[in-house]
């Protein structure tokens, strides 16, 4: 398939011959938005995501050509994405010992003040809820409830059983839920 091509790479099924794998810049083209999503979502602050993307797109370039299609292109980056994000934390706490991941402001889509102020807000309780989980919880959790990729393919990217994601997934509602309701009622406090 080539890059101007009408139509868009298939992220549902998994490759079955060499011929089918996508080009670099068809995987870029279609993945670039899911990859990002994905690692602030895992946590990256959004002055480091643009060194986790390039890392990210650097092995897919390497690696592509061996890509086997064992499971969809999607499975295969979100496995690449979580082990290069695990490097940069290891990386930056050894850089950084005693240093916190700093705090940054996410972007809003253009909207009414309300509309920005309410999603504002909701992103900052969510990031709060992930930062308050553990990285097993938080990169299934984001996976499945964020990217909706199903239980099977988070388990081939993570390289786990498919009942570790079930577990850490539940886990991870459940840690959702109870710092979700915890922040509704120190906010619900603050009102008069």
């Amino acid at each position: 398939m080539s890059a101007t091509s009408a139509h868009p790479v298939d992220v549902a099924e998994p490759a079955t011959t060499p011929a089918d794998v996508p080009s670099f810049d068809e995987v870029y083209d279609a993945h670039v938005d899911f990859l990002w999503r994905s690692a602030r979502a895992l946590g990256v602050p959004a002055t480091a995501i643009d060194d986790v993307l390039q890392d990210v797109f650097v092995v897919v370039h390497r690696r592509l050509p061996e890509f086997e299609g064992r499971a969809a292109i999607r499975t295969w980056l979100a496995r690449i994405l979580v082990r290069v994000i695990q490097e940069h934390r290891r990386r930056f706490r050894r850089k950084h010992d005693h240093a916190a991941l700093p705090d940054d402001v996410v972007d809003v889509t253009s909207a009414g003040p309300h509309e920005e102020v309410a999603r504002a807000e909701a992103v900052r309780l969510l990031g709060e809820i992930l930062a308050a989980m553990g990285e097993d919880q938080r990169t299934v959790f984001v996976l499945a409830e964020i990217e909706q990729m199903p239980v099977p393919e988070i388990a081939s990217a993570l390289e786990v059983n498919v009942n570790t994601v079930y577990s850490r997934l539940r886990l991870a509602r459940r840690e959702y839920d109870r710092h979700l309701a915890r922040l509704r009622a120190k906010d619900e406090w603050r009102q008069p």
